[in-house]
């Protein structure tokens, strides 16, 4: 284990210092010298006050020096104030905000409200987009707006492909596209993306297409002995185990490919929009998860209209996504199993997902006067799940198919209003009230066989058809007493439903349970019919200080409380005072509180220099969740202090960017889950681009001095071996270990425009 890094308080301490010195002093003077040519820097986290109230809107320039670096578009997001990513598979993390990710959030794709559908969410709503198609991302941090939020109790994520283009008048045809390559060495990762568009005054067409693969990451250091991927796995006749290094990270291996296609018709003031999306993931390993993925496919006809009236705006949209997932074991994890007195040897253990979703979205925007603006609107989404597992040789997993969700059906409708009013050019304000309905059902179950009968009957005579009536309402007001300075608090109450697996998962046999977890803990769990939704209260404040221009300098501050009644915990069925194993557990309601603060800032170093012009960007972020009511344990995946230091050069074409990233130790974990500890690190990225007119390159250096550590949200390793069924021996993954982070990897990206 590493040593925690005692410096960090020190080393961000000093750093807030040298903020909020460096903007005092300046604050006059920036206004007097706001007519001298200065360099532009965009910073995450410095939202101009014109902005949507509580959000931060990444734009292309913010994506694009990431892309090259990664294949999985929820990290392009981590450098958002207050959030971080669980780890899952090579292009499926999934996003935090404020401790509280993946159905906690609402997470819209094109406008698409997409649901993973996978008992391991191996497919959440962000891996149905490659990063190189995002053109835009926005995000609100707890006090989302309710035409915005809805079904989530942490924030929303907006992400958005490019918007399309049309010829000017009188131009003819647009011909115009992108080509680019990128290749990492760590993990031998390579992908390429193309897309190209032809369009006239009136239409226009685009297609767009990717792909991405990679092997096994290795770590900075061995964690764990070298050796066969596993071992004792019966027969040996049937197995075929690789070497796995001592550094190498099993499961970890992708292959990846998008597709779309889309087009669009103007009429003055109208805009119809229509996008065509196929995806294939023939392979996604997941070294925190029992299962790999072994295909899924996605399709999605996604419409929408947006026009623009004397009263104001009008959007709506339909769409539908159908996905066909399957799970079973990839290369690093024992495939063949017989037990004892079984004559066929089991091929893997399928598993079987299908999920359809489909939805509908209108919302007006209504100019009441010139200071009042009305927002209005209502949705509708159906979606349907079947989770099976086909029979598999002829012991404990024969001879019926084990349905774990059958006919699961979860369909939501709501409806929103939301005023805004700009009282004064100082003061803006906005309410919102939102009222959403869930109905929730599933069809009768079975087990592989007699044993699962007990659990199938109680789950089968039980009323299983559910019904919610959530409320959300929405309250907050921004003050910009000054050019430098702008204040916004408010107040959110936002309430989230249980998904289909916390309701309806339902054997407690240690296979299936160890089937179903959201978690990445290793760990096994099974639904709970009684469950209730989730209610979040919380109160947040920015407090924003910057240049009068909004460009040279920023700090901004933003503490944080949410109070979640019912948040949905879990309990343990067996081995209640084990702390050492991994455990069996059941989704339950129990209060829990949430506390923080995000802190970030952006100053010039240096300008005109021979050298070019140097930023200081800065990022910090704690957060901590604990269940309340005498429950009295910390809640699971709560990322530690941690904070990112970076100097930016720009010189003509090029910058360079030297980023520190410091996370502390991680010790205040879940005893439930027997979450394990962490230790702190310190990490040194370097990166550099160059851009010409048409084309641009990046090449970068991760974790440059190839540190080993374990990244907090990583979950358990149960990357190689016997994963199934949980148990303990050899051969099988030991509790313990958490899964590392990658090693030093050095990437270079090309892009072209034409």
């Amino acid at each position: 284990m590493l040593p925690s890094r005692k410096p960090l308080s020190l080393a961000i301490s000093l750093a807030l210092s040298s903020f909020c010195i460096s903007a005092a002093a300046q604050t006059e003077a920036d206004v007097l010298l706001s007519d001298t040519p200065m360099m532009t820097v965009v910073v995450v986290g410095s939202q101009p006050a014109d902005g949507e109230p509580g959000s931060v809107t990444l734009d292309a320039a913010d994506l694009q020096p990431q892309r090259a670096a990664t294949s999985d578009t929820a990290s392009l997001l981590k450098n958002v104030p207050g959030m971080s990513v669980y780890g899952a598979g090579g292009v499926s993390s999934l996003p935090v905000i404020h401790g509280l990710g993946d159905d906690r959030l609402r997470i819209k794709v094109d406008g698409m409200d997409l649901v993973s559908a996978c008992g391991n969410h191996m497919n959440p709503p962000l891996s149905y987009i490659d990063p190189t198609r995002v053109a835009r991302a926005t995000v609100f941090a707890g006090l989302a707006p309710v035409s915005s939020g809805g079904d989530s109790i942490g924030g929303t994520i907006l992400v958005e492909s490019a918007d399309p283009v049309f010829a000017k008048a009188g131009q003819g045809t647009l011909l115009q596209g992108e080509a680019g390559t990128f290749y990492r060495s760590n993990g031998n990762a390579m992908g390429a993306n193309v897309s190209a568009t032809a369009a006239g005054e009136n239409l226009s067409v685009t297609y767009s297409g990717s792909t991405a693969q990679s092997d096994n990451y290795t770590a900075g250091g061995n964690f764990k002995p070298a050796g066969l991927a596993y071992t004792n796995a019966p027969p040996s006749l049937y197995n075929s185990p690789i070497w796995l290094d001592g550094d190498e990270v099993g499961s970890t291996m992708y292959k990846s490919t998008n597709q779309s296609l889309g087009f669009a018709l103007r009429h003055e003031n109208h805009l119809l929009d229509l996008k065509l999306g196929y995806q294939h993931i023939p392979y996604q390993g997941y070294p925190n998860q029992r299962m790999d993925m072994t295909d899924n496919t996605s399709t999605q006809v996604n419409l929408g209209y947006t026009g623009q009236y004397d009263w104001g705006k009008l959007e709506a949209r339909v769409y539908n996504e159908h996905t066909e997932h399957e799970m079973n074991f990839l290369e690093d994890k024992a495939y063949w199993y017989q037990g004892p007195g079984q004559t066929i040897p089991a091929p893997g253990m399928p598993m079987f997902t299908e999920g359809k979703n489909t939805g509908a979205v209108v919302k007006g925007e209504i100019a009441l006067s010139a200071r009042d603006l009305l927002r209005v609107g209502g949705e509708l989404q159906q979606y349907r799940l079947d989770d099976w597992w086909p029979a598999s040789g002829n012991g404990g997993m024969s001879p019926n198919t084990f349905l774990n969700i059958n006919n699961g059906e979860r369909d939501r409708t709501a409806a929103f209003a939301e005023w805004e009013a700009q009282w004064s050019p100082q003061w803006l304000s906005q309410l919102g009230l939102r009222y959403e309905r869930v109905n929730m059902n599933a069809g009768e179950v079975q087990g592989y066989n007699a044993s699962y009968t007990a659990d199938a009957t109680a789950f089968n005579s039980a009323d299983r058809e559910k019904t919610d009536n959530n409320f959300d309402l929405t309250t907050l007001a921004r003050y910009v007493p000054s050019k430098t300075q702008t204040l916004e608090f408010g107040f959110a109450r936002k309430t989230r439903s249980p998904n289909l697996y916390e309701r309806y998962s339902w054997s407690t046999g240690g296979m299936a349970m160890n089937m179903v977890n959201l978690a990445g803990d290793g760990n096994g769990y099974v639904g709970n019919l009684k469950l209730e939704p989730e209610i979040a209260h919380t109160l947040s404040a920015t407090f924003d200080w910057h240049d009068a221009r909004q460009q040279d300098w920023g700090l901004k501050i933003t503490p944080y409380y949410t109070y979640v009644d019912d948040y949905i915990n879990a309990r343990r069925l067996t081995n209640t005072t084990v702390t050492n194993q991994f455990v069996f557990l059941k989704f339950v309601n129990q209060d829990a509180q949430l506390y923080g603060i995000d802190v970030s800032g952006h100053m010039p170093l240096a300008t005109h220099t021979g050298f070019g012009d140097f930023t200081l960007n800065g990022l910090l972020n704690y957060v901590r969740g604990e269940t309340t009511g005498g429950t009295g344990d910390n809640l699971y995946n709560m990322m530690p202090l941690n904070a990112t230091l970076s100097v930016t050069q720009t010189l003509g074409g090029w910058t360079n960017i030297a980023e520190l990233q410091m996370v502390d130790a991680k010790t205040e974990v879940s005893a439930i889950r027997n979450e394990v500890e962490t230790p702190g690190y310190s990490l040194l990225n370097l990166r550099s681009s160059y851009a010409w007119e048409t084309v641009r390159l990046d090449v970068g250096i991760e974790n440059v001095f190839d540190t080993l550590y374990f990244y907090p949200l990583g979950g358990a390793y149960v990357g190689q071996g016997i994963t199934m069924p949980p148990g303990v021996g050899a051969g099988r993954p030991a509790w313990g270990t958490t899964v590392p982070g990658m090693g030093r990897s050095i990437y270079a990206g090309l892009s072209v425009k034409f």
